[in-house]
């Protein structure tokens, strides 16, 4: 990573920490009081305020303490002055080599690491070099940098089997609002090798650590609220462990729980509640949890095996099962039907030529006469490859016909190496998808194809009829690859049926 990348990624680092976390209660700094008088200059209309800003901040790049000149840095890219930042960011390693920047630019030799060995080595001669009590609290606290490295060693050591060596340092931790998070990622760590003790275990501290903050028990700080927004996940994740250690009556509280704290049906959700039941001998329970899958559309091939296993049990035999999933199923097909016939829509796409990974150039304009779906996504995004196996399926169903075409769009990448990384991904999961790039412009800095569709969010996808229209719009994926198979089928079929 050159300084510039690291600059760059700090400054963004800075931003998306700032809306989560508050520095440890004090007294205001000399930075934040600079922060609220440019922030006022900044919010002025008046032409000598504007003139003034420039003059502040020429003065901040100059200091002599570090975080004014990271200050100054930062607000020239947020005025788009990127050159003047990249200036100001590429001086400082050289007047602060033990600094600020210098410090989170060498943490990085602890993360390349393979081994948990290397990684210790490594964070062992940064911590060194750059002692924590060296660093006061700033805009955000200095201590979860440290943190990170700690847990990265943590998980290493986890993963290598070494738990005496991963509890140590894990329990190095600070920063208490950030623990789940790092309890969460060494749970999985453990669950990845086997060790399903200890990862429950760390399931339940992390779950633990984000209830001590969930109803403002702990204030109702931006980084309280950030560890308590977690608290929903992690007790999934803990009670599916919990279920996986057959310990179902443990495991039935945090889904009964999680089921009625639900805003909509979560077919995973209701299949594992069904699970749980069904170990505690309560057949009817389950059948009926899952019949809310059924009925939705959303059950799974192994959904379906288990709900015929219930259905045997609690009617006393498989006598009916084909004609009632049969019914269920017409019935939900119906309903999509009609609730898609209402959200059908027709206005003009926009057009654009990019490039696919192989460098060939792709023209929305050549694809007239086609139904073309487009689905805008990112390396970076969960649910874009989550959606990704039920995508696969809705390709593999029309990929021997002619006048369907699915486009793949990369998108708001934030890496310099996103081309790359978008063709591993595909590569290694094994996806035929059409990848194209829709890359930032070097002038405007924005992804255009994306922000020409009106995009808020990925995944986001379109369908466009023959004649260039969009005619149906998708964002999000719920996590069900049939109910999305079934909706993505049914939107390509009413397009080319209406065209």
């Amino acid at each position: 990573m050159t300084m510039k990348t690291f600059i760059r990624a700090a400054a963004m680092l800075s931003v998306c920490i700032a809306l989560y976390i508050n520095a440890r209660a004090q007294s205001k700094t000399v930075t934040d009081s600079i922060k609220t008088a440019l922030d006022k200059l900044l919010a002025s209309k008046n032409a000598a305020d504007s003139l003034l800003v420039n003059s502040r901040l020429a003065t901040l790049a100059g200091s002599s303490q570090e975080r004014e000149v990271i200050l100054a840095s930062r607000y020239y890219y947020r005025l788009g002055k990127d050159k003047t930042a990249d200036s100001i960011s590429g001086l400082q390693l050289k007047k602060f080599p033990l600094g600020i920047a210098a410090r989170g630019l060498e943490e990085q030799a602890v993360f390349k690491e393979k081994t948990a060995a290397g990684k210790e080595k490594a964070y062992l001669a940064w911590v060194k070099k750059f002692p924590p009590e060296k660093f006061q609290a700033g805009e955000i606290d200095d201590n979860l940098l440290y943190d990170y490295a700690r847990s990265a060693i943590a998980g290493a050591y986890a993963g290598e089997k070494n738990v005496a060596k991963a509890l140590a340092y894990i329990d190095m931790l600070q920063v208490d609002f950030w623990k789940g998070n790092a309890y969460s990622g060494l749970s999985n760590a453990f669950y990845k090798n086997g060790d399903l003790e200890h990862a429950e275990l760390f399931a339940r501290k992390a779950m633990e650590n984000a209830e001590s903050y969930t109803n403002g028990k702990k204030g109702d700080s931006n980084a309280a609220k950030f560890a308590a927004s977690g608290y929903s996940g992690l007790t999934s994740t803990y009670a599916n462990i919990l279920f996986e250690r057959k310990k179902y009556a443990e495991a039935l509280k945090f889904f009964e729980a999680a089921y009625k704290n639900a805003a909509a049906l979560n077919p995973q959700l209701n299949f594992r509640y069904a699970q749980i039941l069904a170990g505690l001998g309560r057949e009817q329970d389950a059948y009926d949890k899952l019949d809310e899958v059924v009925k939705a559309g959303k059950a799974s091939p192994g959904m379906i095996d288990t709900f015929k296993t219930l259905y045997i049990k609690v009617k006393g035999s498989e006598a009916g099962f084909s004609d009632y999933t049969a019914a269920v199923r017409k019935s939900y097909l119906d309903a999509l039907q009609k609730k898609l016939a209402k959200d059908i829509i027709k206005e003009p796409a926009p057009g654009f030529v990019l490039k696919d990974l192989d460098g060939k150039q792709v023209s929305l304009a050549d694809l007239k006469g086609k139904v073309v779906v487009l689905d805008f996504w990112a390396t970076w995004c969960g649910p874009c490859k989550a959606s990704f196996p039920a995508m696969q399926m809705a390709e593999n169903k029309y990929k021997n016909d002619p006048g369907v075409k699915f486009l793949f769009i990369h998108t708001w990448e934030r890496s310099a190496a996103a081309p790359k990384e978008a063709k591993a991904y595909v590569e290694s999961n094994g996806y035929d998808f059409q990848v194209l790039m829709d890359l930032k412009d070097p002038e405007t800095k924005a992804n255009k194809v994306v922000s020409s569709y009106k995009v808020n969010g990925i995944p986001a996808k379109f369908i466009i009829d023959p004649q260039g229209n969009i005619r149906f719009k998708l964002t999000g994926f719920d996590g069900s690859k049939e109910a999305a198979v079934d909706e993505l089928s049914m939107m390509i079929d009413m397009v080319k049926k209406d065209s």
